[in-house]
Order: structure tokens, then sequence, then C-alpha cells
């Protein structure tokens, strides 16, 4: 199959994917208030502010999801450039004065109408487009250095720098493993794709030695309980957390970590505070969630109609996958901290769109065949 055959949308949703982001959204909407009602309370004087945002945000989502369903997806395929050089122009905006929104010394938000938007969410989305279009065209000649490999490595490092100079280090290595992820999906020679990685540790430990505050979350990822009231903290309440909640929880609301132990327990931590309150079998059923999604995804690429739906069923797919895995592993001490959400749970508007609208093209994908 060409990237020119034509498609029919045979109309109707993936099931599927409709019902795993539906029922992961109404539960994050529940989890943002039991996670968030006391500090909203204390912060704003209403235990409902986040609550209600999260409740405005799941609707905007929905009908974002709607929108890209029903958008072709080639459309994406002639608009690749555009929206990678908006991406990109809104991560240099991060850093002009008065543009970018400092919170907690870093730089990851843009106020637009009292609004924040954080730029590299929608970087990744645009990144998964512009390779998903690159590797399709340049097909043919994928193996070759100077055009399978060279032209997407610049292009990453270029998103890359401006992400970690935020600092955000954990968006950034994501944006890496989708990027490598789709290359070697797209055939590019994993000899390149090894050396990137070999060049790729220098550049790591550069970023580690010299930033006091990540040589200490590494510290208190291997011993979390020596470290326990400085950089391991949050570790440590968080699997006091899921070994509170045993089999069943304690029940929704009912959750003491997030009582101003677990730091933004309705954010980064928030299937901490679900695994107390809902135990193993809540747990069990969120990540049964998410596998039904990922698996879903990968059907739709495997029978999707030409190479450039493949890769972005393929791109975004894993993208998600790779947020879903850190923040489960973050909270479960699996892995060192970073300020990842879990999709669809975690409150916060610039993550469930972009998801939503991840979940909304695959929908698309899914729905059109060989005409």
């Amino acid at each position: 199959m060409t990237n020119d055959q034509r498609t029919k949308d045979h109309g109707g949703y993936d099931g599927f994917l409709l019902l795993g982001t539906l029922v992961l959204m109404g539960i994050g909407v529940v989890m943002v208030y039991s996670a968030s009602s006391v500090i909203a309370l204390k912060r704003f004087g209403s235990d409902i502010y986040f609550f209600k945002r999260q409740a405005v945000y799941a609707l905007a989502a929905i009908l974002v999801l709607i929108v890209c369903r029903h958008v072709p997806y080639a459309f994406y395929r002639k608009m690749a450039y555009p929206i990678l050089i908006v991406a990109f122009l809104l991560l240099v905006a991060l850093y002009l004065p008065g543009v970018g929104h400092p919170v907690g010394g870093a730089r990851r938000w843009l106020r637009v109408l009292g609004l924040s938007f954080q730029p590299s969410e929608f970087a990744r989305l645009a990144l998964i487009i512009y390779l998903a279009y690159s590797m399709s065209k340049k097909q043919d000649k994928i193996k070759v250095f100077a055009i399978g490999f060279v032209p997407h490595a610049i292009v990453f490092g270029g998103f890359g720098a401006l992400i970690v100079m935020q600092p955000d280090f954990g968006m950034a290595a994501m944006l890496a493993l989708v990027a490598w992820t789709m290359l070697f999906v797209g055939g590019v020679r994993l000899s390149y794709l090894f050396a990137a990685l070999a060049g790729i540790l220098p550049i790591v430990y550069y970023l580690l030695i010299h930033a006091g505050y990540r040589l200490r979350r590494l510290a208190s990822f291997l011993d979390p309980w020596k470290y326990e009231s400085d950089a391991g903290y949050q570790i440590v309440h968080s699997l006091m957390a899921f070994g509170s909640g045993g089999v069943m929880g304690a029940g929704i609301g009912n959750g003491y970590q997030k009582l101003f132990y677990l730091p933004e327990p309705h954010t980064d931590f928030v299937f901490s505070v679900l695994g107390e309150e809902l135990g193993l079998v809540g747990v069990c059923l969120i990540m049964g969630l998410y596998l039904m999604i990922l698996w879903r995804g990968i059907v739709v690429a495997m029978k999707a109609c030409d190479l450039f739906a493949i890769y972005l069923a393929v791109g975004l797919t894993s993208a998600l996958g790779l947020q879903v895995c850190v923040n489960a592993g973050v909270a479960m001490g699996l892995l060192p901290t970073k300020g990842l959400t879990l999709p669809f749970v975690s409150y916060g508007g610039t993550s469930l769109l972009m998801n939503a609208a991840a979940i909304g093209i695959l929908m698309n994908i899914s729905a059109r065949r060989a005409a």
C-alpha cells in the first residue's frame, strides 16, 4: 500500500478506545476531587476548585476527541511542517520575557487569556506527526544515514534541548524513547539507533552531575528510606499509600497520604492516592483499561491503510504507553521521580486535551479503510 492510497471513513467510533478513554476520564474526575479537596480548601477556600476545572477539562477533551475522530488523518500529513514549526515557536516563547510563566523555578507554561498551556505536550504530538510523515516519505531510503537518521535526529535534538532547558528532563527522555521507537519501527538501522543511545549517555551524565536535585532524586530512588525526610519523601509516602490500600482500598475519600503528606497528590501522584483508596483491585482496573487502549492502538497500527497511518498510530500508542509506565513506575518506586502525569486521570488540562486528541486520531485511523 502507498501513502496516496484512497481511503474511506466507514463511520462509527472504536468501542475499545472510546470506552477505555471515557471510563478513565470519569475515574480521573472523581480521583482529582478526592485527592485535591483538602488542598483546594486550604489554598482557594473551596474544596471543589480543582474538581470543577478538571470536569471542564474533561468535557473539552471529549469535544477534542470527537473533532479529531472526524478529521481525516491525511490532514496531519499535509500539515506536518506547519504543526512542527508552531510547536517549536511555542517552546521558544517560554524563554521570552513576560511570555513564559515560571512555576517552581521551571519555565514550562504559557499564559493565554488567563489559561495555562504546556507547550511540551503539544510538542510531543507535533514530533510524532513529523516523524510519521518524514519516515513514510523517505521509506525507500530510510536505511541511509543522511536521510533516514540525521534529519530526524536534528529535529528531535532541537526540541529536546528546548525542553531540557525548562528544565523538564522527564519529558525530554520520554520524547527520546518515542522517537527511538518510531525510528526502530520505521526501519532505521539499529547501528545508528544504538550509536545514538551511546551518544546521549555523556549528555545525561553531564545533566546529572550539574543538577544537584537530579542526583538527590537518583540517590533517593536507590534507597528512599535513607532520604525519607528529604529527596525520598515523595517515594516513601507513595509506597505507604499503596501499602495502606491493601487489596480493596480504604474507600474513595478515605485516603490518608493526600492530607499534606504527598506533595501535589492530584497531579503526579494521583496513582498513589488511587492505590490507597481503591486498593489492588482499583490499580488492576486502571491498568487493565490502559492495556485495552494500548492493545487497540497496536491493532489499529497493524491494520492501517498506509505507512503514514502506521507510523502515526505507533507513535501515539507508544507515547501513551510510556507515559503510563513512567508515572506508575515513579509512584511505585520503580523509577526515579519524574514530573509526568497519569493520562486521563491526573489533574491538568494540556495533558488531558493532547491525549484526547491522540485517541481521536487513532479512532480516525481505525475507521478508515481502503476505498
